[in-house]
């Protein structure tokens, strides 16, 4: 086995919270599947037969998968409040190999062997993928007229290829100005640096990354902390080749910090083996060789997507967008199943766009029309009802005569006769009454009415 797959399924989807506080975020609904299953069928398509998912209790027992391949559920406690890096710490004792990790919220056509390729070729630590940032272009329920929050943006620097993976930066921790090390510009003197790419949260890890990870609690994220980490101690030399200390009490200290160092978790190859370019005086490096047999073994890559699908659906507007490229992706994946699932019951004079998409079980009435929208299983919708770019999840009922756009209804919800819903979010378990007018409103949990 080359790889294991790791799927971090634990989250709460902190930005997204007006539909995760009733909906755990692998399992809120797109294209009428649970968002998980969109990286689990990503694994699936490259050949992987087993996958650990970690998950909480919950979450496990409402899964209901179609999958080949095998799930090791891994469950964390409802009350442990842990990141990437703790998850991936919590089961070291299971990954035996290289991993290759995602994140339950990415959605992608990637052909994932582009990824894994550039680890293997280049016997990388890390190789990962991004893709041009994508602003939602739909209207974002109840946050019209709303300032929009500023983004931080991340500088990634890249060799001349665009792979080798050189300088990464968030605009948070940097002071007025960009700083590039000196031992990066001389190994290579030009860099692109560029802004708007979005980290997908799929990594190729090695597994002496797992490693040194169990010894470094320090590391509680793989996205904000390991793997700017790994990308900086590519141009660094080790520890352990650090100058020495007179002092027997810093002597200890750095003693310490050696073993907490990513260098003394590579394990050693055969110097004999070696090719001669690394570890013979004909070579293009300068300076002490003892620096230079330690140099380059940790090497980042990324592999940037140019076309095709890539959304991490980390936000209600990009939960929409994603909703809404379904069709698009499950075609792209030669999934050609039918958008009308075989046992909804639509009338003759019901009118359903050639975009839209009904669950199963689901009833439409007389002169209603569906246009750009996702309908779950177990819906009613009744008699001249018109929805326009829409996702309405499971066993929500429509009455009569309603007018619904740019909105989204989460399971159980009710919507009486008459009910003119605009660019609206309404909540699990919602009862609206009979002709109410909502427009740019968020309406959850106890509070009946929030406006944003």
């Amino acid at each position: 086995m080359e790889f294991q797959a790791v799927v971090m399924a634990a989250g709460g989807g902190s930005r997204m919270t007006d539909l995760t506080s009733s909906i755990p975020k692998p399992l809120l609904p797109v294209g009428n599947r649970p968002l998980l299953w969109y990286p689990l069928n990503l694994l699936e398509r490259a050949g992987f037969e087993e996958v650990i998912v970690i998950t909480r209790k919950e979450i496990q027992k409402m899964l209901n998968l179609d999958t080949k391949m095998k799930l090791d559920f891994v469950c964390i406690s409802d009350n442990m409040d842990m990141g990437t890096a703790d998850s991936l710490r919590h089961i070291h004792q299971k990954i035996k190999t290289d991993v290759l990790v995602l994140s339950c919220d990415l959605i992608t056509d990637v052909d994932l062997y582009k990824v894994v390729d550039l680890f293997r070729t280049h016997d990388a630590t890390l190789s990962m993928l991004m893709k041009k940032t994508h602003e939602p272009t739909e209207v974002v329920p109840g946050q019209k007229g709303k300032k929009k929050p500023v983004e931080q943006r991340d500088f990634i620097g890249v060799d001349d290829t665009g792979k080798r993976l050189l300088f990464m930066a968030n605009e948070a921790d940097l002071d007025e100005e960009l700083v590039i090390k000196r031992s990066i510009l001389q190994k290579h003197p030009r860099m692109h640096i560029r802004t708007g790419l979005m980290d997908a949260h799929l990594y190729c890890l090695k597994k002496y990354v797992v490693d040194f990870l169990v010894e470094n609690r320090t590391i509680t994220s793989l996205r904000s902390e390991l793997i700017p980490h790994l990308v900086r101690k590519q141009f660094s030399s080790p520890a352990s080749l650090q100058q020495g200390l007179d002092n027997k009490e810093e002597d200890q200290k750095k003693k310490e910090q050696a073993s907490l160092d990513i260098y003394s978790f590579i394990k050693e190859d055969n110097s004999l083996l070696k090719p001669a370019p690394d570890n013979s005086c004909w070579n293009d490096h300068r300076g002490d060789m003892n620096v230079t047999l330690h140099e380059g073994k940790v090497r980042c890559y990324v592999h940037i997507m140019k076309e095709g699908l890539c959304y991490r659906v980390n936000t209600l507007g990009l939960y929409i967008e994603a909703n809404r490229q379904v069709p698009k992706l499950l075609l792209n994946l030669g999934l050609e199943e039918p958008l009308v699932h075989g046992s909804a019951q639509i009338t003759d004079r019901g009118m359903v766009g050639s975009d839209s998409m009904i669950g199963s079980s689901t009833q439409i009435g007389e002169k209603t029309s569906i246009k750009h929208s996702i309908i779950g299983s177990m819906c009613t919708i009744k008699d001249k009802v018109k929805i326009t770019n829409c996702i309405i999840m499971n066993s929500v009922t429509i009455e009569e005569g309603c007018c619904l756009q740019g909105s989204v209804i989460c399971h159980n919800a009710v919507i009486e006769k008459g009910a003119d819903i605009k660019d609206c979010l309404i909540g699990s378990d919602q009862r609206l009454e009979s002709k109410a007018k909502h427009v740019n409103e968020v309406i959850v949990g106890t509070e009946q009415l929030m406006e944003i």
